[in-house]
């Protein structure tokens, strides 16, 4: 079918969903699978069972950004910022790497990491990066197989 001279061809449909609070994740998974299929809490609940699934001898590191309050000295102001954090198993030991720390503080075995990732996402505005091998992340070894 021809259209007239001059004549514009109509725009596609695009499914775009604006920015709301700070579901920007959400927001990006929706738009880009064009389609409302991820809310907050589903978002929420597939961050929290992949934690149980995390095959933590495959992943060499974790980095975590976090919320971090602003103080001048001693006073405390009613700001966040957000922080980026590292964990890491040296010798069988998971330590949190936090820049902010003196010294690295020991959070023990595997189930010491996974409480302390779960203690982080339960305070919410909590992202975690996994840094793995290529080889595992080619492979997708990075999750326990049910």
């Amino acid at each position: 079918m021809s259209q007239a001279p001059g004549a514009r061809p109509s725009p596609p449909s695009v499914y775009h969903e604006r920015q709301r609070l700070e579901l920007c994740a959400v927001h990006a998974l929706n738009n880009v699978l064009q389609q409302q299929l991820f809310s907050q809490e589903a978002a929420d609940e597939i961050c929290k069972r992949p934690l149980s699934q995390l095959a933590l001898p495959q992943v060499l590191g974790l980095i975590l950004n976090l919320p971090s309050p602003v103080s001048l000295g001693l006073l405390s102001l009613p700001l966040r910022r957000r922080h980026w954090v590292a964990l890491r198993q040296v010798d069988g030991i998971y330590y949190n790497l936090d820049s902010k720390l003196r010294a690295p503080e020991a959070l023990g075995d595997e189930d010491g990491v996974r409480a302390f990732l779960a203690a982080a996402l339960a305070q919410g505005l909590c992202e975690v990066l996994l840094v793995v091998t290529k080889e595992v992340e080619e492979k997708g070894c990075w999750l326990q197989s049910d």
